[in-house]
């Protein structure tokens, strides 16, 4: 098994008036030096499980308040974590998603993958992304705070009760 050590540094004082640094090491990752963290995640009933292998510089963590997510979260927003394709499997020993595929009231299909047995929805992707992204369902994440918001999309549609989340971006419309 392969160890990222990360040092952490202590000064150790020798018998003479001279120092020197002591370092220990702590275990930052169960792969190769270059590696992305993983985050792991799945639906409820624990049936559909998945891996995200990414920096969380990379990931982007967004709420967004159109007529969309709001019906298909049963919520006032929906809240995905954007990651690339390439970053995102579902684990070996998984069920496969039910695929659900819809115009999103703009035009533009929206792919859907959740839980066949408990419903949870997993990840949604829109057509002009398809290629490249996955935006997770980010309670999905065993550790969803591991990835905290980085902006809000359709802010003309916010709740006019809910607040504007300060220090992230906002923007009233996207095309994604």
């Amino acid at each position: 098994m392969n160890r990222v050590l990360r040092p952490a540094a202590a000064l150790v004082k020798l018998r003479t008036p001279k120092y020197i640094i002591q370092t220990s090491v702590r275990k930052f990752s169960e792969s190769s030096a270059f590696a992305m963290p993983a985050y792991k995640g799945g639906c409820y009933c624990g049936e559909l499980k998945y891996t995200v292998d990414i920096s969380p510089d990379d990931a982007r963590t967004s709420l967004c308040h159109c007529k969309n997510c709001k019906k298909f979260f049963g919520t006032a927003f929906g809240l995905t974590t954007k990651v690339p394709i390439s970053s995102f499997s579902y684990t070996s020993d998984s069920k496969k998603p039910t695929i659900h595929e819809a115009d999103n009231g703009s035009g533009t299909m929206l792919h859907r993958e959740f839980c066949p047995t408990c419903g949870s929805g997993i990840l949604e992707v829109g057509e002009p992304a398809m290629k490249d992204f996955r935006y997770i369902m980010t309670g999905t994440l065993d550790h969803p705070g591991d990835l905290p918001p980085k902006g809000e999309f359709f802010c003309r549609r916010r709740e006019k009760w809910m607040p504007e989340v300060p220090g992230i971006f906002h923007k009233q419309e996207i095309k994604e």
